[in-house]
């Protein structure tokens, strides 16, 4: 009786033990900010500002 209580308990404490298993780590992807920049905004703004002063010397 005493073996079989031994090996109920050694059961259950077996069984807590390996409920959760080995589960894969999961990573998080790491977030990576682009840097852009456009070349062509660098350009239209200044042409669109000088047309504007052509503009109104013009006038």
């Amino acid at each position: 009786m005493k073996k079989l209580a031994l090996a109920a308990a050694l059961t259950v404490v077996a069984s807590a033990s390996f409920a959760g298993g080995m589960a894969e780590p999961v990573m998080e992807p790491e977030i990576v900010a682009a840097a852009t920049s456009s070349s062509a905004g660098g350009i239209i703004v200044p042409l669109l500002l000088l047309l504007v002063i052509v503009a109104a010397a013009s006038n």
